[in-house]
């Protein structure tokens, strides 16, 4: 499929609790779009062999991230941001750093049940670093969810991608709509 294409770029923002989805639907939409995307996740892989998923680990992976985000902001695609969004001063260095760049911010929240999210983070799997039940609680402890003056989108992280996709192109075409609409009956 095609690049998105819009009169601003976005930077799509996954946010929510571990195992909830951020990262499979992230990874998804990057691909369908051919869009760049941050990913905490692939830097973690990429960077350690035996990740522990500490703070130290946490902080190196986010300094790069950060490096990462403002190279490809220089591009003016739409962007997918799969990193550090659990606390709302997190967001808000990340919307602002966006909007300097001329890009449209927008949150991406995946919502999944707490017992199902615990049980996905916390499963051994050898694709990527498996929390223990500490570090999930721990984490979901540092969540805060999105104001409501964050754009937000809610996708449930159990539904299809498909689904998924759909009600988050739903959001990036309505506003165009509506500004079709309205440049054909100016009132």
């Amino acid at each position: 499929m095609e690049s998105l294409s819009f009169k601003k770029p976005h930077l799509i923002i996954m946010v929510g609790i571990p195992g909830s989805g951020k990262s499979f639907f992230a990874e998804h939409f990057a691909d369908t779009f051919k869009a760049p995307i941050v990913s905490f996740e692939r830097l973690r892989k990429e960077l350690f062999l035996s990740p522990t998923l500490n703070k130290s680990e946490d902080e190196i992976i986010n300094r790069v991230a950060n490096y990462m985000l403002d190279e490809v902001l220089k591009t003016g695609r739409t962007i997918v941001y799969d990193g550090q969004t659990s606390l709302r001063v997190d967001r808000e260095l990340i919307v602002r750093k966006t909007r300097i760049a001329g890009y449209e911010p927008l949150f991406v929240w995946v919502q999944t049940e707490l017992t199902e999210a615990k049980k996905r983070a916390t499963k051994p799997n050898a694709s990527r670093p498996t929390l223990n039940i500490d570090q999930f609680d721990a984490k979901l402890k540092r969540f805060s969810a999105p104001h409501q003056t964050e754009k937000t989108i809610v996708i449930s992280g159990k539904h299809t991608y498909t689904t998924q996709l759909k009600i988050i192109l739903k959001h990036l075409v309505e506003p165009r709509a509506q500004m079709s609409e309205h440049a054909n009956n100016p009132r």
